[in-house]
This record gives structure tokens, sequence and C-alpha cells, in this order.
């Protein structure tokens, strides 16, 4: 059976989910990250070309008419051609080292949202254990990866292959073009043709971080005794929850052997419910000593009848009594005119006298 053999057929817990996400154990796909991160390059690249080619321009025009060139002495001329290099490098490249920085952020967090640790960084023995590198080196895992690997090769390959084909009279026509429209024409092919490939790379990697997803949480699957053992830590061994429940109602008990024989009257339901109520000239109005229901209902109607306390049947009162009222608190108003005529009708048949009942 599971039990005994240790097989893991549960799926995994909220808790054992979140204690992977803290260690950095997540469903992830590197190939998606990756596939975002070109399309998002080719796409800038395509935005920022001419900004790109300009500044290339700029640089050689300053680097071939330069006096630095036909005075190699001249210092001051080569430190300001190396400052508009740096200058200029900077602002062209900027927006596309920005925008890959921010693909590849937003290529992490559309897989597993923000997460911030360094516990897969840290220095393991396991990582470089020779015995365990061989072992997932020749794993069924890493076969599968190798298999995935080759097929999107094969794919990225069809489609470069099936869409140069189709553009090979533009291919061809290049030959016939001048320089400048030459470049320009090829590099428009190169475009779209990277276009193509990236966007089959995403459909690519959406599959993967399918398979990584499924992977992951087979994984985290748990045996039937991880399950139960996780379900005591969390709520509690049921053991000490009973020992408490059992001195929780042997106090409750005390408190209301201590109680009953001072209320004025019980009104019961009159089996479910049972509410001791007790009043004196200080208080400002009846006050609840003791409730129960069920069996605790009937412990109380038992000191009761011990200790010669009235009990008076009133369902309705009873009730909301337990419903709305705790012990040690005062009846609301509302409550006032039902309550005082019980009290009046104790008073009246066990010979007390006292001041007007809850006003």
């Amino acid at each position: 059976m599971p039990d005994s053999t240790g097989e893991k057929t549960e799926a995994p817990t909220p808790r054992r989910l979140q204690e992977a996400r803290n260690d950095g154990q997540v469903a992830r796909s590197q190939d998606l990250t990756a596939a975002l991160t070109l399309l998002g390059g080719v796409l800038l690249l395509g935005v920022f070309a001419s900004q790109m080619f300009g500044g290339m321009k700029l640089i050689i025009r300053a680097a071939l008419g330069g006096e630095w060139v036909s005075e190699p002495g001249v210092n001051e001329e080569f430190e300001h051609l190396s400052a508009l290099v740096v200058t200029t490098s900077a602002q062209t490249l900027a927006p596309i080292v920005i925008g890959l920085f921010a693909l590849a952020i937003v290529g992490n967090v559309v897989q597993f949202g923000f997460l911030f640790t360094l516990k897969p960084i840290a220095p393991k023995f396991s990582k470089i254990n020779p015995a365990k590198g061989l072992q997932n080196l020749f794993s069924a895992r890493s076969l599968m990866r190798l298999v995935m690997s080759l097929g999107k090769v094969f794919i990225v390959l069809v489609v470069a292959v099936i869409y140069i084909y189709l553009d090979m009279p533009k291919v061809m026509a290049l030959g016939y073009l001048e320089l400048m429209p030459m470049v320009a024409a090829a590099s428009s092919l190169v475009f779209w043709l990277s276009i193509k490939i990236a966007v089959v790379l995403i459909l690519l990697a959406i599959l993967d971080f399918a398979y990584q997803k499924f992977q992951f949480e087979r994984d985290q699957r748990m045996t039937k005794e991880e399950v139960k053992q996780e379900m005591k830590n969390m709520e509690g061994d049921p053991l000490v929850k009973q020992r408490r429940a059992k001195v929780a109602r042997q106090l409750a008990m005390q408190r209301m052997g201590q109680a009953v024989p001072q209320a004025d009257v019980v009104v019961t339901n009159p089996t479910h419910f049972a509410v001791a109520l007790k009043y004196d000239d200080d208080m400002a109005a009846p006050k609840v000593v003791a409730k129960g229901a069920d069996l605790m209902a009937m412990r109380i109607r038992q000191l009761a009848t011990a200790h010669g306390v009235p009990i008076v049947e009133r369902p309705p009162l009873a009730r909301a009594l337990y419903r709305y009222v705790e012990v040690g608190q005062e009846i609301p108003e509302k409550f006032y005119s039902a309550v005082a005529e019980i009290l009046a009708y104790v008073y009246r048949i066990s010979g007390k006298s006292k001041a007007a009942v809850a006003g």
C-alpha cells in the first residue's frame, strides 16, 4: 500500500508549495525567458536601428577626421574621441540594454510572480558531488531535456528553411541592388526571419513551461503519511487538542458548579438550552452566570434542582439568551421585559422581595 511503501501519490499542500517557493523552487522555463528576451531584443534593434547607425557614423567620422590620425602625438584629440565613443555608445545602447533587462524580469515574473531569495545559490555539497552529478546527467529527466532541445532545434531549422525558401526570389534580387538598398533589404529579411523564429521559440517555450509546471508539481507530491503529519503540525496533535478540550470542560463545570447555586433562575428550552440568570440591586441589569447546550444544559438543570434554584421554561427566550449573551455579561435591553417578568414571578413564589428588576 502507498502508506507502507512511502509512495508519493498525494497532491502537494499549499504549505509544501510555499516552503518550496521560499527555497527558490518554482515551476520555471528558462526557454520562455530567453525567447521573450530574443523577441524583445529583435524589436528593440528594429526600433533603435537608425539611432545605432547614426551613432556609428558619428564615431567613424570623428575617428577618420581627427588630428590624431595624422599626428599620433596629439593626446587631447584622442581623449576627445574616446569620450565621444563612450558617450555615444552609452546613449545608443542604453535603451536596448534596459529593455532587455526589463524583459528578462518580466519573463520570470509571468511564470512565478515576484520572488527574491538567495537560497538557490547557497553552497551545497550535493551540487559538487560527482556521483550526484553523473546520476543527474544520465537520468531520464536529462534524456527528456536532450530530446526536447533537439526537437526545438529541428523545428527552428525547419521554420528558417521554409521562410528562406519562400523569400528566395527576394534573396536572389539582392545582387541587383545598390549597396545601401541592398543592406536595407537584407536587414529587413533578417529582421522578419528573426521575428518568426522568436515567435516559434515562444510557442515552444510555453509548452516547455507547461511541462516544467507538471514536473514541478509531480516532484512536490507527498505521501499520505506526510500529509497527515503536516495536518497535525498545522492543526495541532489531536490528542493534545482532546486534552485541552477536556481541561476546558472541567474548568467550565467548576465555574458552573459555583455559579448556578447562586443564580436566581434558570431559563430552559426545556432540554436543549439552559441559561442561569442572577440579579442584585447593584447590577444595572440581570447577568448570565452560566449557560449550556445539551449535556451542559442538563448539568445546569441538575445543579439548579439540587440547590433549589427555580427552573422556568421559556424556549424562545432561552435560545435567544444562549445565542446573544455570553457568560458574565448583562442582558441587552431588548430582553429586559421578558426577564423582568420571569424574575418577578420567581420572587413572588419564593417569597423574596427585591427592587424593580431591570429598570
